[in-house]
């Protein structure tokens, strides 16, 4: 990764906190690599959480899965490794 980031292993005090929840919501049980990128910036990656949260994966016409479908080929159309 070429943004500085803290590393799962070394995430201390409110980071951990932010990191562990990340965990826990993700399907692959560890932190997406696009929320590590704001790992200096444990506030931004508090509420970019609570906005993919909230917003994003509500429920809706399309489901958590069917977004995540989209938001995949989204990135790999743009050659995005997040």
């Amino acid at each position: 990764m070429r943004i500085k980031s803290v590393s799962d292993q070394d995430a201390t005090g409110p980071l951990r906190q932010h990191y562990d929840e990340a965990i826990a919501d993700s399907v692959l049980k560890r932190v997406p690599p696009i929320i590590q990128t704001m790992s200096l910036r444990p506030d931004f990656m508090k509420a970019i959480r609570e906005a993919v949260n909230t917003l994003h994966f509500r429920d809706g016409a399309l489901s958590r899965a069917q977004h995540e479908m989209v938001a995949s080929y989204v990135s790999a159309l743009n050659r995005c490794r997040y």
